[in-house]
């Protein structure tokens, strides 16, 4: 038993020391911190347009990475945040903003949840006061427990 602890140890030992030798340096995030802050507050206004729930700042996708590398190089070249968020806007439409803006083409997108959940709750309503209101002759009578088809003595009505 010793021995096997022994083992367990050393090779326990040898992993990390060549885990440490095997890791790589972190590359650096930019060259420009405050570029990359820029870049970093622009990212988190836009969508994701693979993961739709995630802005293009938390997202790993592929058109991400892309639409975070064409910000930053909009940002080299001088344009606004503003002149950013509106290109974006005009080759993605509004869907690509994560807090889209309240006119007619995003009615949906802000009141359809809500409109949903209403209409569900309404729905749910009227089913129940409607089974509510009927006879209880029409629903299926409950299994008997003896199995003979004589009513069960436990249950009441």
């Amino acid at each position: 038993m010793a021995e096997w602890m022994r083992a367990a140890a050393l090779s326990l030992a040898l992993v990390l020391t060549l885990g440490g030798a095997l890791a790589k340096e972190a590359a650096p995030a930019a060259e420009d911190p405050v570029l990359e802050a820029r870049m970093v507050k622009i990212a988190e206004e836009l969508r994701c347009l693979v993961c739709q729930n995630q802005t293009i700042a938390s997202s790993n996708a592929g058109l991400a990475v892309d639409l975070r590398n064409q910000v930053r190089e909009m940002l080299r070249r001088g344009d606004t945040d503003q002149q950013i968020i509106d290109y974006m806007t005009a080759r993605y439409g509004d869907f690509v903003l994560y807090r889209p803006p309240l006119k007619g083409s995003t009615t949906l997108l802000w009141f359809g949840p809500g409109v949903l959940l209403v209409g569900g709750l309404l729905t749910l309503w009227v089913v129940l006061r409607r089974r509510s209101r009927m006879d209880p002759a029409l629903f299926e009578p409950e299994p008997d427990d003896a199995g003979d088809g004589t009513p069960p003595s436990s249950h009441t009505r």
